[in-house]
């Protein structure tokens, strides 16, 4: 199992669907990766020689944002914009839908899927005593 920037590739997976699995590549990325390293996108995970593994590593960590600092980033960025009192700092404090989506419906995702909903239909009527 190829492990590439501290996140293990899945071996079974074709190299340019197993780079996605690092936070911060995508399906462009993993394919410019691919390229730049001169390396086939339809070759499996565990077909790659060392040296091969050893030019996604250097590519990735060289001209990619991945990982950790990525993740640090975006904590950085969320935390300027509640500091402000953006809209968009307080739609995330309050965890709701940043990015103008309804919230009557359809926003179960966001708010971590709360059913606040009563049961549909009559209670039943309280049995004798």
């Amino acid at each position: 199992m190829p492990r590439i920037a501290g996140v293990n590739i899945p071996p079974e997976k074709k190299i340019d669907v197993a780079l996605t699995y690092i936070f911060g590549i995508g399906p462009s990325s993993s394919k410019k990766v691919l390229k730049k390293a001169g390396i086939s996108f339809t070759i499996r995970a565990s077909e790659l020689k060392p040296e091969e593994i050893n030019a996604l590593k250097d590519i990735i960590e060289k001209d990619y944002k991945i990982e950790g600092d990525l993740k640090k980033d975006l904590m950085t960025n969320i935390r300027r914009l509640k500091d402000i009192g953006s809209w968009r700092g307080n739609r995330h404090s309050k965890k709701l839908p940043v990015r103008g989506q309804r919230t009557k419906t359809n926003n179960r995702t966001v708010r971590g899927n709360v059913r606040k909903t009563v049961g549909s239909g009559r209670k039943s009527a309280p049995g004798p005593k």
